[in-house]
């Protein structure tokens, strides 16, 4: 479904763009998701509405048949990286599974402020967008997927994921199509 509204108290919620992640090969370019992520945050600020930043330092303890990750992350690699511009004001989330919600107080920092919807962006559309966007539609957030500021690292699953799951759980569009819909002030 293609992006009809935004509620006056939306939130734009960017996954995983940090270091370690948009290092990474993805099937779109990291740092045109991240230009764009960092339009969408400019735009809900300069409006007062909540951005929130998340990161991803470490992995649910539940058995996979996924490669182990041997030896240590470099230092750096869960600090969101520098071309989103994050602001005092950004809520910072941190979480340890694929999801932004599970484990965090994403939840409760957004209902208390009012928010009723969310705005995904960020890296990677399969894991950590997808996840967050599925446990948001089950809480009874509308959400919105700007299709062109999230990537994956493998392009068939980022394209299941646009086409296929996104429309069963909200509405998608571009970064423009989105800012477009943006009130003019928040309530």
């Amino acid at each position: 479904m293609t992006a009809t509204t935004l509620d006056p108290r939306t939130a734009l919620v960017v996954i995983d763009l940090q270091r370690g992640i948009v290092a990474l090969p993805t099937a779109h370019p990291a740092q045109e998701v991240v230009a764009r992520s960092a339009k969408l945050a400019a735009a809900f600020r300069e409006r007062g509405l909540p951005v929130v930043l998340v990161n991803v330092a470490g992995v649910a303890p539940g058995r996979n048949e996924g490669p182990a990750i041997s030896g240590s992350l470099p230092a750096d690699w869960a600090v969101l990286v520098d071309g989103l511009d994050a602001r005092d004001s950004d809520i910072r989330i941190t979480k340890h599974q694929w999801g932004a919600f599970n484990g965090t107080a994403l939840d409760m920092e957004l209902r208390r402020r009012g928010v009723t919807q969310i705005v995904l962006a960020g890296i990677s559309t399969s894991i950590g967008v997808e996840s967050t966007a599925r446990t948001a539609h089950e809480l009874g957030y509308h959400v919105t997927v700007a299709t062109d500021a999230v990537t994956d690292t493998d392009a068939e699953s980022h394209t299941h994921s646009v086409t296929k799951i996104f429309p069963r759980l909200a509405e998608t569009g571009s970064t423009d199509e989105i800012l477009a819909l943006l009130p003019a002030a928040a309530v």
